[in-house]
Formats: C-alpha cells, sequence, structure tokens
C-alpha cells in the first residue's frame, strides 16, 4: 500500500514539474492607491503663542531651565553652523559652561577623598543618592573606563583593578532624596 502511494504521489510531482509555469492573465488593480483624508484643526491657538519667541541664552547665567533658552538660534542663510549654532540642550549648557570655565559635569576634577580601599573607600559626592563613576585605574595600573553604579549605603568595586568606591549624601539630612 505504502508503494502504491509512493507511487501516485511521485507521479504527481513530476506532472508539475513538466507543465509551464501559470501566469496571471490580468494585473491585479487597485482601486485606489493612496487614501487621503482631510485633517481639520479644532484647537485654537493664542496670538500671544504664535508670536512668542524664544530667547537663547548666550552665557551659562541665562539659563532659564531646560526650556527654550538652551536651543541655539541656527547659523544665518549661506553660512556653515558652529557647534554654538546649533547645540541644543544638554550639549548647549555643558558649551556655555566651558566658555566660562566650569565643568558643569564635574568631568575633569578627579576624586580625591579616601584612597580606594574597602576600609577607606574614594567618596563619590552626590544630591541624590547615587552617581555613575568611570573607574580608570589608579597609579600605573590604567585600564579601560569600568562604569558602574555607586550608591548610598552600597560601596561599589572596580573588577579591573579593585578600586572602591561609595557614595557621600550631600543634600539635607533626612529629606527624601529618592
Amino acid at each position: 500500500m505504502n508503494t502504491l502511494l509512493t507511487h501516485r504521489l511521485s507521479r504527481t510531482f513530476v506532472r508539475s514539474l513538466a507543465q509551464p509555469t501559470r501566469m496571471a492573465t490580468q494585473p491585479i488593480r487597485m482601486a485606489r492607491g493612496i487614501s487621503t483624508s482631510r485633517i481639520l484643526l479644532q484647537t485654537k491657538v493664542q496670538e500671544s503663542k504664535i508670536q512668542e519667541k524664544h530667547i537663547t541664552a548666550e552665557t551659562i547665567h541665562d539659563v532659564t531651565g531646560p526650556d527654550s533658552s538652551l536651543i541655539g538660534p541656527g547659523a544665518q542663510p549661506g553660512t556653515i553652523p558652529t557647534d554654538m549654532d546649533q547645540a541644543t540642550g544638554l550639549e548647549r549648557y555643558e558649551i556655555l559652561g566651558k566658555r566660562e570655565g566650569i565643568d558643569v559635569f564635574d568631568m575633569e576634577k578627579p576624586i580625591k577623598e579616601g584612597s580606594g580601599t574597602l576600609a577607606d573607600p574614594f567618596l563619590v559626592p552626590t544630591y541624590i543618592g547615587y552617581r555613575y563613576v568611570g573607574c580608570r585605574g589608579k597609579g600605573g595600573e590604567d585600564h579601560k573606563a569600568y562604569w558602574m553604579k555607586v550608591e548610598e549605603g552600597e560601596p561599589a568595586r572596580c573588577w579591573h583593578c579593585g578600586t572602591v568606591y561609595a557614595a557621600k549624601y550631600l543634600g539635607e539630612p533626612g529629606h527624601s532624596h529618592h
């Protein structure tokens, strides 16, 4: 019985290979290729909002917060924009700080409080209870930066060189900072 079924299946398969491939007689056409609809704006825009122009901060003291003061003015037509022309947000804040000699993210200042051992860890200042630290080794044991989260009450240890870091909370005692 199995051989009969196998024989029939193989003959059907051979026949399907011998027949020419069938093509569609007419191309398939779509009734409408792109659908469009009308969108109505149902909110009223106040005229004061339309005329309101953002004021771009030119010094770090002009920054009013994470708003339009950190949006660059853009380049004048026909000129190539500089970093200051097109920088926005935190990048613009950092550039404004560097212009005035202020390291806004404390990137250049190494941590000097402590010795980096488990008994006397490097103390990392924080106002929010944790901070991310990049360890590059100490002394002649330099390595690629190893980033870790140092939390208050939990010392963190670098896996490469063994340096230990602990968070030093600078805010008000008893203040809810989480």
